[in-house]
């Protein structure tokens, strides 16, 4: 039987790459973020490195990670990795067990990825690949600073991997992710998600509705 979705494509009032897209990009990498780290993440990443138990390996983050399909997909693919999915609804994560897949070397957590992204460079973490998988786009012209790399949380997240998987089903979402990219130093490739195993429910929706999904995928730029 052929699953059918019903999910709405992306509605925006912005044709193009946003025209504040580079100062804001630029005026959060020269600031220093004053932001208090809320005490239930702090608690939530003492808690991921017990669970870490001084592991030398490499470490994948999925941010955001919903329900947890993702991690469990992204943990069986990388099995010589610690594979953390962070989301900051509990009610989300509590949903896990329907995807949990048995595997000892991922777990997700629940906490604030702004805040959990800081404490993890100040612990100078060794993280292999970094997942975004689906943000929402908040798609409205005045949004812009609601998105990731509008925002302050773009220092704390280029700081902490160079090599970044974004999904979307908005494909100026990435575009304008990997022009703000550009100015931490990273390249980014983007391309369509092959109809196959989708990582998320949310990926499975839209591709079930005949929407196109994309990633990019950055790195460091070449000389």
């Amino acid at each position: 039987m052929v699953c059918q979705g019903n999910s709405r494509t992306v509605k925006s009032n912005q044709e193009g790459i946003h025209h504040k897209l580079d100062a804001l990009v630029m005026r959060y990498k020269q600031t220093e973020s004053k932001r208090p780290v809320s005490e239930h993440t702090r608690e939530a990443f003492l808690a991921v490195e017990d669970w870490l138990d001084g592991w030398q390996g490499d470490i994948i983050l999925d941010s955001c990670c919903g329900v947890g399909q993702s991690t469990a997909t992204i943990a069986a693919g990388y099995p010589d990795c610690k594979v953390i999915g962070l989301d900051k609804s509990a009610m989300r994560l509590g949903k896990h067990s329907h995807y949990q897949s048995g595997a000892d070397n991922y777990a997700v957590f629940r906490a604030d990825v702004n805040d959990f992204w800081r404490l993890a460079v100040q612990g100078q973490w060794s993280v292999k690949k970094h997942y975004l998988l689906y943000p929402n786009p908040y798609p409205k012209s005045s949004q812009i600073q609601k998105r990731w790399y509008g925002s302050a949380a773009m220092v704390d997240l280029m700081a902490l991997c160079p090599v970044i998987e974004v999904r979307s089903n908005w494909l100026l979402y990435l575009q304008e992710f990997a022009q703000a990219a550009t100015h931490y130093g990273l390249s980014g490739e983007i391309e369509k998600v092959a109809k196959g195993q989708p990582m998320t429910p949310f990926e499975r929706k839209y591709l079930a509705s005949g929407q196109a999904c994309w990633k990019l995928t950055t790195g460091k730029a070449k000389d």
